[in-house]
């Protein structure tokens, strides 16, 4: 998980969920990427609220992202710490092979151990697919108008389908032999350059994975419960059934809360809200 001060309620909700809900929480290891300007407060919230947290901390240094972030159709995707989980093999230690990457904004209702040990059969990455969602919306047609960008997509194992990044289980061995990163930030530059498309560090993400993602049930990723990216209006939950509830899109259920207009689901997260102890998130 990334850590920062805007979305720390969101972070603390969700590792108590991962915690409360896990048969052997003494065997899990939390890693937390933050920056230096923040990064001792924050880790001292994370420690007065789990005082036995197995964790570390990493700082991720926000000029490997400088120039190469365009600016998305919401303001918080644009945040350099966003684009933290492309770094993720070269920030956690060498002997750290396979990890989940959770966004902030999201509580587990399930034993985290059943995501852990998914088989991911060969594949870097393993994530919900979403094949029904229509994926030439998530690039703008400079990018279908142009026969090398298109043909990135060929040679894959699958046609590309969408998949949420909030929710990752990744092998980092994996990840490092095929330079990945690179990859990744080879879509950025692009995009600095041609404007392909509007979703902050998603895009590059299905650029490179589409169609070679090892895909999970639905049931580890109820995403949207945010609603949409600019006026995140209330959304149900997707059919089937849940291990893990994602408040993406621009609506967050603290915020609602806070305002006296939460939306139904919000209160499924706020039994996890540990906010409600103020002292530990303040500078003393």
């Amino acid at each position: 998980m990334t850590l920062d001060t805007a979305y720390l309620r969101g972070s603390i909700a969700g590792v108590y969920s991962i915690l409360h809900h896990a048969t052997c929480s003494e065997n899990i290891v939390f890693h937390f990427i933050t920056t230096h300007s923040h990064g001792a407060k924050l880790t001292r919230a994370i420690t007065a609220t789990f005082p036995y947290l197995n964790f570390h901390v990493y700082y991720f240094n926000t000029n490997l992202v400088k120039g190469k972030i365009s600016s998305s159709i919401r303001r918080a995707l644009d945040q350099p710490l966003n684009y933290a989980r492309i770094y993720l093999a070269d920030l956690l230690p060498a002997g750290v092979r396979r990890i989940i990457y959770f966004d902030s904004d999201l509580i587990v209702v399930d034993d985290v151990i059943n995501l852990w040990s998914i088989n991911l059969r060969g594949h870097v990455l393993g994530a919900p697919e979403y094949c029904h969602a229509n994926f030439t919306n998530y690039f703008t047609s400079k990018f279908w108008s142009n026969p090398v960008f298109t043909a990135s997509f060929k040679g894959r194992s699958r046609n590309p389908c969408y998949f949420n990044t909030g929710v990752m289980v990744i092998d980092l061995w994996k990840w490092r032999e095929g330079k990945y990163t690179e990859k990744l930030e080879h879509w950025m530059r692009i995009q600095k350059r041609y404007r392909i498309y509007e979703l902050g560090s998603l895009p590059p993400f299905l650029l490179v994975f589409s169609g070679d993602v090892e895909g999970m049930e639905h049931r580890w990723n109820q995403h949207g419960l945010g609603g949409d990216n600019l006026e995140g209006l209330c959304r149900a939950l997707h059919p089937g059934p849940v291990s893990l509830l994602h408040w993406s899109g621009k609506g967050k259920p603290w915020l609602r809360i806070d305002s006296k207009k939460p939306c139904p689901l919000d209160s499924l997260w706020a039994p996890y809200d540990l906010f409600r102890y103020p002292s530990l998130f303040s500078d003393s």
